[in-house]
């Protein structure tokens, strides 16, 4: 394992790199975890000293989860061990992880949509007299934390079903901040933010590492790491690779070695020219969603990706939802093959041969307690139904073979969707797709929550899926990976398309310049 001191390291990016001397808040010694015989955690060694931000990396399935829920309290560790503040402790549960002073934001948003925003950030430590809570108290602490988040705008009273993904996000923050903590593990904590939202999210760490409260950040963006980060940790196999990489010294390419195993090049597949003659698949005229977004008209031919860049919000989701008829157009069409679909109509959309892979996969795409092989055809029922029953015996057979062409690890179609790894859910995803014929495939934030190996075996896919007739949308908050994927690009800023232009004819600035614009002007 390489471990490098860190006081030997050049200095930090970070605003609060903390001083070398400091004890460690938390030590973790050769952490081991088993669930049902498959071991997770191999043995995990970690440092975090106070006022740090200490990056983990690792591909899905490398045990990031299991060590995050470990130091949390959901899970007991089988060896190994914990100390906190020089003391060796046994974190027996949740409640007990927050009263140490340890707060964890996963990547699974878990707010309560039911309940206000204020209800969320105090759940289960509210401010109540005899059992009635202090509302007035309760409004006053909420707007206070949301202020200090730079959110203040949104009300504490305000239902928390009615937020975005973004400011969600944001909540759950305030509900780590709400208690006396010491310690915030933040688990993908930028997946749904876009790049403002992103500085906004960077300042309020430095705030935090600067008043002493240490944070373990756990991203697969490796551009954010040489932004935040004081020190890194890298996790392989559910081993501990790496301990105490200094940010700024250690080169992404041995990063990205130490956590795959091997050199990744050429993340971005080459793509082949479209020819000249190659028919139009999607064809989009006019399309309008009442204020949130209108007169959206493109097309893309068989062969073609086309990016969809722009911010959250901006109503990138809302068309490819409108699309696909998840949400009913208030004008314009949208035509497959030259056939004008009914608006509103997901049923439409699917027999026409579309697809879509949303932004939320575990709770929009996915039947997560259902095995990986209905979940594949959950789109092609019938091509397996007699008199009202399925022939599961054909589902998985055809589940095993698409599964085992993308490589899926591992190739079990009948193990729980939810025990897989983010990148092993998508392409559930497009094996589901591609077991039903999809001609017009849309994806929205297809590689959110994947690591950068899972990501570039993704891209190969997308690419291929192309190359073999599909025509393909996709939606991504990193504009490099709109770029990279895409043969063309549409940028979207207030619901309007205000830029179409080739991939290779303009740049990450450009995008930027526009989408903060506003207009193509």
């Amino acid at each position: 394992m390489i471990n490098v001191d860190h006081a030997a390291g050049a200095s930090q990016p970070s605003a609060s790199r903390p001083p070398s001397d400091l004890a460690p808040l938390l030590s973790v010694r050769g952490l081991t975890k088993s669930f049902a015989g498959v071991q997770a955690l191999k043995g995990v060694d970690l440092d975090i000293v106070p006022g740090e931000v200490h990056c983990v990396l690792g591909q899905n399935g490398a045990g990031k989860s299991t060590l995050i829920k470990t130091l949390s309290g959901v899970h007991q560790p089988d060896g190994g061990e914990i100390v906190w503040q020089g003391e060796t402790i046994s974190i027996t549960d949740p409640i007990a992880a927050l009263g140490l002073g340890i707060a964890t934001m996963y990547q699974e948003l878990d707010v309560v949509d039911g309940l206000t925003v204020a209800e969320n950030i105090f759940l289960g430590h509210e401010y109540a007299t005899a059992g009635v809570t202090n509302r007035r108290t309760t409004n006053k602490r909420a707007k206070e934390i949301m202020t200090r988040l730079g959110h203040g705008d949104i009300s504490p009273g305000r239902e928390v079903a009615t937020l975005s993904a973004a400011n969600k996000q944001i909540v759950s923050m305030a509900r780590a901040l709400s208690h006396n903590t010491k310690l915030i593990v933040m688990d993908e904590p930028s997946a749904v933010l876009d790049s403002e939202e992103v500085k906004n999210l960077f300042r309020v760490v430095h705030e935090l590492t600067a008043s002493g409260i240490a944070v373990i950040y756990i991203s697969h963006r490796l551009e954010e790491i040489r932004q935040i980060g004081d020190r890194i940790s890298v996790i392989k196999d559910g081993q501990s690779v790496a301990n105490n990489l200094p940010v700024s010294d250690t080169p992404t390419a041995d990063l990205i070695k130490l956590m795959t195993g091997r050199a990744v090049t050429n993340v971005f597949p080459v793509a082949a020219p479209i020819p000249a003659d190659a028919p139009v698949l999607l064809s989009v005229d006019g399309l309008s969603l009442g204020t949130v977004f209108q007169d959206v008209t493109f097309d893309i031919k068989a062969g073609e990706i086309v990016g969809l860049a722009g911010l959250v919000g901006s109503g990138r989701s809302e068309i490819m939802e409108t699309l696909y008829g998840a949400r009913k157009a208030t004008s314009g069409t949208v035509s497959v093959d030259g056939k004008v679909l009914p608006a509103g109509s997901v049923r439409a959309g699917v027999h026409a041969g579309m697809g879509l892979s949303p932004e939320e996969r575990k709770s929009q795409g996915l039947i997560l307690d259902e095995p990986v092989y209905r979940n594949v055809t959950l789109a092609s029922f019938a091509r397996w139904a007699k008199f009202g029953l399925l022939n599961e015996r054909s589902e998985r057979a055809v589940s095993r073979a698409e599964l085992e062409s993308l490589e899926l690890r591992p190739a079990d179609p009948d193990r729980a969707a939810r025990t897989l790894s983010g990148g092993n859910q998508q392409k559930i995803l497009l094996a589901r797709w591609l077991v039903h014929g999809t001609r017009v495939l849309l994806l929205d934030e297809p590689t959110r929550g994947v690591d950068v190996g899972a990501r570039a075996e993704i891209y190969a896919l997308i690419r291929k899926l192309a190359e073999a007739g599909t025509a393909v949308l996709v939606i991504s908050s990193e504009i490099e990976e709109v770029l990279g994927l895409s043969d063309r690009v549409l940028v979207i800023a207030e619901g309007r398309v205000v830029h179409q232009a080739p991939a290779s004819d303009i740049d990450e600035h450009r995008v930027l310049d526009l989408v903060m614009q506003g207009s193509a002007a």
